[in-house]
């Protein structure tokens, strides 16, 4: 079937129900003349005429209505198909790639998807953990977390988490024979817990801030990690001291399992930020997660 025959199939069926190609013709959005002319030319390809012209009316034919009775529930089951597709297009569905260090993920990320996955069984998360940078129009996710805003021009930043800290934190046990430190500088005559930074492979620099004062301290100790998770177990066995996001620490420091210090060398920060390309068209899906995830706080 040729693309003119659904084109002319409609007009013959409009023609019909309407009984007139004056009430058709407007009803189609074209002249009586061209409507007429789309009439003749189905009837000479099909080779029948379908239509009965009077003066008075318009009537189909035997052959008309043959084909009536198979064209009207053709034609009402492509309209619902049709209708059908658009109501997908609306309906939240599909599978979104975020990429995410596994911090965010679990602090941010999982509790929004938490709540809402169960409200709209048609989308799909796929959370990518990694903690260095993504170019996530090369590698093909919907969106990135990262701290802070601070992106490229073509890039638009959510913010979806409330500002955070960082802790510097050791078992009592570790303090039982050393003095605290007070000041950055004493770390050095300490046993710390490295972190072996996944995307460059060297070891993260503690950033520490006081009155404006920024330092970026190298530290030393037996053991390193690539997992912050690892790094708080090693701090509560007494392996040394950890820096880490305060958040993962609340529950051990209020119960004693660790002790904090350097507090006051461990500002706060803008939190996490859901990002992805400005040109990007936003599905219902995605808009859906962005909202859940949009801090208000």
């Amino acid at each position: 079937m040729q693309r003119e025959d659904l084109v002319d199939l409609n007009a013959f069926l409009t023609v019909a129900e309407e009984a007139s190609f004056t009430r058709a013709a407007a009803k189609l959005g074209t002249s009586q003349s061209a409507l007429s002319h789309t009439i003749r030319r189905l009837e000479t390809r099909l080779g029948v005429r379908l239509l009965t012209r009077t003066t008075r009316s318009v009537a189909p034919t035997q052959a008309g209505e043959r084909l009536l009775a198979t064209l009207r529930p053709a034609l009402e089951s492509i309209g619902d198909e049709l209708a059908s597709l658009g109501e997908l297009r609306e309906k939240p569905a599909g599978v979104i790639r975020i990429t995410a260090s596994e911090h965010a993920a679990c602090s941010v990320l999982w509790p929004a998807l938490e709540r809402i996955l169960p409200n709209y069984p048609d989308i799909h998360v796929e959370l990518d953990l990694n903690s260095g940078f993504t170019d996530i129009v090369a590698e093909r996710f919907d969106a990135g977390v990262r701290l802070g805003e601070a992106l490229a021009k073509d890039m638009i930043a959510v913010r979806i988490g409330p500002e955070l800290r960082m802790a510097v934190v050791g078992a009592p046990a570790y303090f039982a024979d050393r003095a605290h430190p007070l000041t950055p500088h004493d770390l050095s005559q300490h046993r710390c817990i490295n972190m072996r930074l996944r995307s460059s492979g060297g070891f993260y620099a503690w950033e520490l801030e006081k009155d404006g004062h920024a330092l970026r301290v190298r530290v030393e100790g037996q053991v390193a990690f690539n997992s912050v998770e690892m790094i708080v177990t090693a701090a509560l066995s007494g392996a040394g001291l950890g820096f880490v996001m305060e958040n993962m620490v609340t529950e051990h420091l209020a119960d004693g399992r660790l002790v904090r210090v350097l507090d006051d060398w461990c500002p706060s920060f803008a939190g996490y930020h859901l990002y992805y390309p400005s040109r990007r068209q936003p599905s219902a899906a995605f808009t859906v997660l962005v909202e859940a995830l949009r801090f208000r706080g």
